[in-house]
């Protein structure tokens, strides 16, 4: 994951929504990030110091010196050095207005003004002290700064009124950082289509064939893309996934029919295009209006082929469009995934084996080989499906800088 030994400095000021900022420090180490967490005196009020240093696993700071006798100096200037990146989560009106206006009355406005890497803001406050000239002017002034602004949200506030204020949602939080730390000037701007998620082809209003495909690697390319950059849209099947990104365009349909219908829509118009999802390959010859009645000893169903959306595809390809497929395969692996990057005119297959412990559908993991054109194979080790992403991402990337 892209926060891997990231050293991210946390923020926190006195709000209500200082609550949020232990699910942020949370997700931050789950992602693999090194995290310390400033708070302001008034913020150790909301959420206790404890709480935030055990999630964080490093003391919390709020004082120019240690309470314990000692006198141990926490030194600014060192914190704000260390980091790469500060992110102060919630920003009330007060310190948003003493960040913007430089001063520097406590340890973390203090650490602000030391800091030379990326500095994120996001606000949290009452509807009518977020739209006062006064904070937008210091909004305003920050990001002339250079810092980075995360928008407040819209909904009930702690007032009892409903609009723009809300801390945004730790995780909208933790997207942001990951866009920045992911965001690849090659990639940026480029239009990517990923399909994603199994097919399910109706034998009746009640069943369908349908496969065991969860969507996990498919909705991870998408989130890799989009936070590098890319405008991505995403045609997936149907699967119990949350949204990968609230930058990406999701398009959900169900049978693979409707998949490429919805592919050929964005087809021409796409760079890159990675056929991620798992199609059934065949559907019932008569979709029977009734529900099928269960009958003694066996039951035959009639079965046609299903639409190769990948064959199709690859036959209106432009010289411009890079296209990854994918290849689970159980025997004859590499030779089967040569066969189809060849049939369908793929520049890249991804070759994943059922053999492979932690591969295939449904786990959090997977063990990839990617092969290109030219015959080239990179293997990799089993990771998880986030890391997979990341692994497609450089491919991709190496690929466009040399063009």
């Amino acid at each position: 994951m892209n926060l891997v030994e990231k050293k991210i400095l946390v923020g926190v000021s006195g709000s209500i929504a200082a609550y949020k900022s232990a699910v942020l420090v949370r997700l931050l180490v789950k992602s693999g990030a090194e995290v310390r967490v400033l708070m302001t005196h008034a913020a150790t009020e909301f959420i206790t110091p404890l709480t935030l240093a055990t999630l964080s696993k490093n003391p919390v700071l709020s004082t120019y010196a240690s309470d314990d006798g000692i006198g141990q100096w926490n030194n600014h200037v060192e914190l704000g050095l260390w980091a790469d990146a500060f992110i102060i989560a919630p920003a009330t009106a007060h310190t948003l207005a003493r960040c913007a206006n430089g001063l520097c009355d406590d340890l973390l406005t203090a650490v602000y003004l030391s800091a030379r890497c990326p500095v994120f803001f996001a606000p949290a406050m009452d509807l009518d002290m977020y739209r006062h000239g006064s904070t937008l002017h210091n909004i305003q002034r920050l990001r002339s700064y250079g810092n980075i602004l995360i928008e407040a949200e819209y909904g009930e506030l702690a007032s009892g009124l409903v609009g723009e204020g809300r801390l945004a949602e730790p995780e909208i939080l933790l997207e942001a950082l990951q866009r920045h730390f992911n965001h690849r000037p090659v990639v940026a701007g480029k239009r990517v289509l990923i399909t994603a998620g199994p097919t399910q082809e109706a034998m009746d209003p009640v069943r369908y064939i349908s496969n065991h495909s969860s969507g996990k690697m498919g909705y991870a390319i998408a989130r890799t893309f989009a936070q590098a950059g890319a405008d991505v849209t995403l045609v997936s099947g149907p699967v119990g996934l949350d949204a990968p990104d609230a930058a990406v365009r999701l398009v959900k349909v169900r049978s693979a029919r409707q998949m490429l219908e919805a592919s050929q829509e964005y087809f021409a118009a796409s760079d890159l295009v990675v056929f991620a999802a798992a199609v059934a390959d065949y559907a019932p010859s008569e979709v029977a209006e009734q529900k099928i009645k269960k009958h003694e000893g066996t039951f035959e169903l009639n079965l046609t082929k299903t639409p190769d959306i990948a064959l199709m595809l690859g036959r209106q390809k432009r010289a411009h469009q890079l296209l990854v497929g994918f290849a689970l395969e159980t025997e004859n692996e590499q030779e089967n995934a040569r066969r189809k990057l060849e049939s369908k005119n793929l520049d890249f297959i991804v070759l994943n084996s059922l053999n492979d412990p932690g591969a295939g559908f449904a786990y959090d993991t997977n063990k990839i080989t990617v092969i290109d054109r030219e015959g080239l194979i990179r293997h990799f080790e089993l990771k998880k499906k986030e890391e997979v992403a990341q692994d497609i991402l450089d491919i991709i990337t190496e690929k466009w800088s040399e063009a």
